[in-house]
């Protein structure tokens, strides 16, 4: 059941320029309803749609910041 007691807060830590990062694993819904997993300990979204593996983070921020 969501938001149950038993749940475990998920955490997610915002950068000024950067990615959200998130505590894994998670399932990210798109614009299109395509919905795409991690299973990982921690993911790093894309804010500024420059990845090429959006919506994960490839640091292509990092080129014009």
């Amino acid at each position: 059941m969501p938001n149950s007691p038993s749940d475990a807060a998920r955490r997610v830590t915002v950068q000024r320029k950067g990615p959200l990062l998130l505590e894994g694993p998670v399932e990210v819904e798109l614009e299109d309803g395509t919905v795409v997993s991690s299973d990982r300990f921690r993911v790093a979204l894309c804010t500024c749609r420059r990845s090429r593996r959006y919506p994960w983070c490839d640091t292509s921020h990092r080129d014009r910041a």
